[in-house]
């Protein structure tokens, strides 16, 4: 029984889609995210050490994902090296974690903000998020929940408006997902349970 319970359990292992595949719904164009052209960037990668610091989503409260990660087997490989979560322009974008702006200004005609982000190790991960309209200089420090700027109306390389959300170690690509940890993945309806043993008034 114990045998059949561990093949089991490792299948379905096996079968699980990661937690950016969770959310992910639709089709979505072509990626051209900013956050792929960096100089000497390394293939994507999935990272067990990405510690879950974040404490909020980037744009609302659990936005739609209409591309979720895909890592691409090479530094030029097809892929999608981030997520896109849907935004209407003029949405705030928050820090998803405390940490210091790395980056504010525009890249071939995109707005983009990069976050280093605190006590993740050397080298920082780092966030990205595009195309954004920064509201916060480079070198200042934010905590997470913070405004770092607001999502611009052109630029995005999804069907519908949207920002890509990019995280990386030095030049490897990492999930943004596996940031947040599990209570703002699965967040769903509250719901109300039977209080048992207790007299009614």
């Amino acid at each position: 029984m114990q045998l059949v319970l561990v093949v089991a359990l490792t299948v379905a292992a096996l079968l699980a889609p990661p937690a950016s595949r969770l959310f992910a719904a639709g089709t979505t164009a072509p990626s051209g995210a900013v956050a792929g052209a960096v100089t000497g960037a390394r293939p994507a990668a999935d990272d067990d050490t990405v510690p879950a610091v974040g404490r909020t989503w980037p744009v609302g409260v659990r936005p739609r994902v209409p591309r979720g990660w895909e890592p691409p087997a090479t530094v030029y490989g097809p892929g999608h090296r981030g997520v896109d979560l849907a935004a209407a322009p003029g949405t705030p974008v928050r820090a998803v974690a405390d940490g210091r702006v790395s980056f504010a200004g525009r890249v071939a005609g995109k707005g983009v903000v990069s976050v280093e982000l605190a006590g993740t190790g050397d080298p920082p991960l780092r966030t990205t998020y595009e195309p954004v309209r920064a509201s916060v200089p480079q070198g200042a420090e934010v905590t997470a929940g913070e405004v770092v700027g607001t999502v611009e109306a052109g630029g995005s390389h999804c069907t519908a408006p949207c920002v890509h959300w990019g995280l990386l170690r030095g030049g490897t690509y990492l999930d943004p997902l596996s940031l947040l940890p599990p209570w703002l993945l699965h967040r769903g309806p509250s719901r109300l349970l039977p209080v048992l043993g207790v007299p009614l008034p």
